[in-house]
């Protein structure tokens, strides 16, 4: 995980801020650097809406429109902060709807460019039945660990049906394709542990999905974890801890790690249509040249293509 620490040096903005920031940090970002404030708005009045929607959060029916109005009219206060390294424990109590999927998904869309679940769930929609046929047939007939992950998969499914099964099953076959393991992005607990109980010593330090159940298929409920804090405790449904995933890198500027990196570098380029053509997202090794995209990536967009072609013809 790589976020930026707040340091006296960096309070000064002597070094402008896109000048200490990586590619990994700005990558994919349309408005990482706000250099000014909206006209309509003050330092104080930024403060009042960002009050009021602590306010807003610790209550049980507030209006979402009026939220994603003052998360949308507030991004500038939000992303400077993010920037300048705040610890995520401020950061949770000073924005408690950053970390909901009402707020995330607004500074996301301010952050990209891009509408984080629309485009996600657009897209499933258009490609996703094709990357599980692709995965169940062509994959599972080269690679025996993948033949493996599909039958056990078959078995926790049973007979769900539905859009979000058919995520999970994609983001699991995705893990084996790129030999990347699952315990990089799933933790598992009993389906009654609590955020406040959930033994964080083991969790990764980068966004982890904690699953509430004996598998993604058991589960009714998943959190969130950052740098091994529960961020969220009640997301009821996996693909909203999946957005919730994907846009915690971008929104929180943390790199992926390299052990999950191709994982996440597909879902991003095929799922979110972020396709930056210099740069990556993937944190860096020292000494090992750094590649704009995974090769496999390249591949497996490439084949689907190919895939889809050979069944139309």
């Amino acid at each position: 995980m790589k976020r930026k620490r707040g340091t006296d040096e960096d309070d000064t903005e002597e070094i402008p801020a896109e000048q200490r920031a990586t590619v990994q940090d700005t990558y994919g970002c349309i408005n990482w650097d706000i250099k000014f404030m909206p006209m309509s708005e003050t330092t104080n009045s930024q403060q009042e809406k960002k009050l009021k929607m602590k306010v807003l959060s610790e209550q049980a029916n507030f209006s979402p429109d009026e939220v994603k109005t003052l998360m949308k009219c507030t991004y500038y206060s939000q992303h400077k902060e993010i920037n300048r390294g705040t610890d995520l424990q401020t950061l949770m109590e000073e924005w408690p709807f950053l970390f909901q999927e009402l707020g995330m998904t607004i500074h996301f869309q301010e952050l990209t460019g891009v509408a984080l679940k629309a485009t996600f769930l657009a897209s499933v929609e258009k490609k996703g039945k094709r990357l599980l046929d692709f995965m169940r047939t062509t994959c599972a007939d080269k690679s025996k660990r993948i033949l493996q992950a599909v039958t056990k998969l078959k078995i926790l499914r049973g007979q769900l049906e539905g859009c979000s099964e058919d995520v999970k099953d994609m983001v699991l076959l995705l893990l084996p394709y790129f030999d990347e393991k699952e315990e990089n992005l799933f933790h598992y607990v009993e389906d009654t542990v609590l955020a406040e109980e959930v033994q964080v010593e083991s969790l990764p330090v980068t966004p982890c999905i904690i699953v509430c159940g004996t598998s993604c298929y058991a589960s009714r409920r998943f959190m969130l974890s950052i740098d091994r804090k529960v961020v969220n405790g009640q997301i009821p449904t996996f693909i909203s801890a999946i957005c919730l995933t994907l846009g915690s890198y971008y929104c929180f500027n943390i790199h992926y790690p390299v052990d999950l990196g191709s994982t996440l570098a597909f879902l991003q380029r095929c799922f979110l249509n972020i396709n930056p053509e210099k740069g990556t997202k993937v944190e860096t090794k020292k000494n090992k040249k750094q590649l704009s995209v995974n090769p496999r990536v390249l591949t497996l967009i490439a084949d689907l293509s190919d895939h889809e072609w050979r069944e139309t013809c």
